[in-house]
C-alpha cells in the first residue's frame, strides 16, 4: 500500500495540494517541539514568504534523517502580509486523522525547498511505521542522562509532562546551562518547594530566570536567544537536605568548572 492510498489522495487534490516538510532553521526539531506543545498549527501559518499558493498543505514534521511525521492535510483560506511575515488561516481537514503523529513517512529530501508541489514528491514516499500512539516527548531519562535543551525543555513545561514534573520536582541539586553558540557555562541550584521544576520554570518564563548576566543577553539578543541553551544534572540531593548544603556544592561545581572567561558565573 502506497502513501497515497494509506491518505486516500486522488491525483485531482494531489495536484492542489503544497507538500510542507516543516524543519527549523537553527533547531532542525523545532516543528516537532511545536507539534509536542500543541503549537504547530500555529507555527505553520506564519511564513516569511507566500508559500501555500494551492488549497490544501500536506505537513510533514522532521523527525530524522529521511524520516518524517505526518501531522495532518490542512486547508487554507487566507494570507495576511504582517510586516516580514505572512500570516495564513488554515484549518485541519477531516481525512488521516487517525494517523497524526503515528505515520512515519520515508523520504529523501535532496533539495532545500521545503514547500514543493505534492505530486514531484509522493511517488519517493516509503512507509517506515505507524506507530500504535501518536508521538509524544520520550519520559524522563533519569537524572545522569538529562541533556535536554531548551525549546524541548519548554514544551515539556507547557506540557506538564507526568514523568519530567515528578522527577523534578523531587530532587534538589546543582544544575549546568550551556550556551551552544558561545561554549559558556552557567552553574545553578535547585531547592525548595518543587525543587528543579520550580527553578526551571523561571527560565522557561522568562529566558533567563533572574541571572543577571543571562538577562543581559536575553535583553539584548531577544527571549529567542534561549534556544541556545541545554540544561543538564551536575548532582543531586534529596529533599531533606539542607538547602545550605545545595549552595555549597553550588560554589563547588562553579570552583570546578568556571573561570572568569568561561562561564556566566553570576546569580
Amino acid at each position: 500500500m502506497t502513501i497515497k492510498d494509506i491518505l486516500a489522495f486522488d491525483e485531482a487534490m494531489i495536484k492542489n495540494t503544497k507538500l510542507h516538510l516543516a524543519i527549523g532553521n537553527k533547531d532542525k526539531y523545532e516543528p516537532l517541539y511545536q507539534y509536542y506543545a500543541d503549537g504547530f498549527k500555529q507555527w505553520q501559518e506564519s511564513q516569511t514568504k507566500k508559500t501555500f499558493e494551492r488549497e490544501y498543505i500536506l505537513s510533514l514534521i522532521y523527525f530524522g534523517k529521511d524520516e518524517w511525521l505526518f501531522a495532518g492535510i490542512y486547508t487554507q483560506s487566507a494570507c495576511v502580509a504582517n510586516g516580514n511575515e505572512y500570516l495564513y488561516n488554515t484549518q485541519l481537514v477531516d481525512m488521516a486523522t487517525n494517523l497524526i503523529g503515528r505515520l512515519v513517512i520515508g523520504f529523501e529530501k535532496k533539495f532545500r525547498y521545503s514547500y514543493p508541489y505534492l505530486e514531484n514528491c509522493i511517488s519517493d514516499f516509503k512507509l517506515l511505521e505507524i506507530r500504535k500512539e501518536p508521538y509524544s516527548v520520550q519520559p524522563f531519562p533519569g537524572y545522569e542522562n538529562t541533556n535536554i535543551k531548551y525549546d524541548l525543555l519548554k514544551s515539556i513545561f507547557k506540557k506538564e509532562e507526568i514523568s519530567w514534573k515528578t522527577a523534578l520536582s523531587n530532587i534538589k541539586g546543582v544544575y549546568l546551562i550551556s550556551d551552544m553558540l558561545t561554549g559558556k557555562l552557567y552553574v545553578g541550584s535547585a531547592y525548595g518547594d518543587n525543587a528543579f521544576w520550580s527553578r526551571w520554570s523561571e527560565y522557561i518564563h522568562t529566558g533567563h530566570g533572574g541571572n543577571k548576566l543571562l538577562k543581559e543577553i536575553i535583553v539584548k539578543e531577544g527571549v529567542e536567544y534561549a534556544s541556545n541553551f541545554q540544561y543538564s544534572i551536575l548532582e543531586t540531593r534529596s529533599m531533606n537536605a539542607e538547602d545550605s548544603e545545595i549552595i555549597q556544592r553550588e560554589s563547588y561545581w562553579k570552583d570546578l568548572l568556571l573561570t572568569r572567561d568561561f562561564g556566566y558565573n553570576d546569580n
